[in-house]
């Protein structure tokens, strides 16, 4: 991992706005430090193009309402404003399709898909952070974590393809946790 020092030096070369260090202190990170090197919502990698913010995600109703019950303080106070959030445990009934749709860390954990130096929680926390304006791109050719997780999020669309083929369009409770699924990846799947 490369220190964060030596990020915040690359990317201040490379842009004219002065980095904001976030420092994040929860129930999965202490003291973890990073630099946003973009403005808010803008200058996303090419052909990553999301289709919800995590703000419009959490107020639809994503992952039970689990997720990020106890690191409000890292993120924008307006996300939180219609959040559907289960502090205690996750209640699928405050998913937009009523459907659990997620594996558990764990899994993701077993499967490789978790970087735990810099986003224990997964896709969706690295989401958020790229969203505000961190960027972790890979040094020397090398892919880095942003190439990681966009491809990741790319792989989604067979998904998108399989509603398209399978249900009536506008047809919403046709695969409703595929469509829970894609929700949770920032593709708005009410309008397939």
């Amino acid at each position: 991992m490369i220190p964060l020092d030596a990020w915040v030096k690359r990317f201040l070369g490379q842009s004219h706005m002065k980095a904001k260090i976030v420092i994040v202190n929860d129930k999965m990170q202490r003291g973890y430090r990073y630099a946003l090197t973009e403005p808010a919502g803008r200058n996303f990698a090419p052909g990553f193009t999301p289709q919800l913010t995590p703000k419009e995600m959490l107020a639809l109703g994503v992952f039970g309402g689990k997720y990020m019950t106890d690191c409000r303080k890292e993120f924008p106070k307006s996300w939180f404003a219609h959040a559907k959030l289960s502090p205690d445990r996750r209640d699928d009934s405050l998913n937009y399709f009523r459907k659990h749709a997620s594996q558990s860390l764990a899994a993701w954990e077993q499967k490789g898909w978790i970087n735990n130096a810099h986003d224990p929680r997964g896709w969706f926390q690295w989401y958020c952070r790229y969203y505000l304006g961190r960027r972790l791109p890979g040094i020397d050719g090398e892919p880095g974590e942003d190439d990681r997780q966009i491809k990741r999020w790319k792989a989604m669309a067979r998904h998108i393809a399989q509603i398209k083929s399978h249900c009536r369009p506008g047809d919403l409770s046709c695969r409703p946790g595929q469509r829970q699924a894609l929700l949770h990846w920032a593709y708005d799947s009410r309008k397939f």
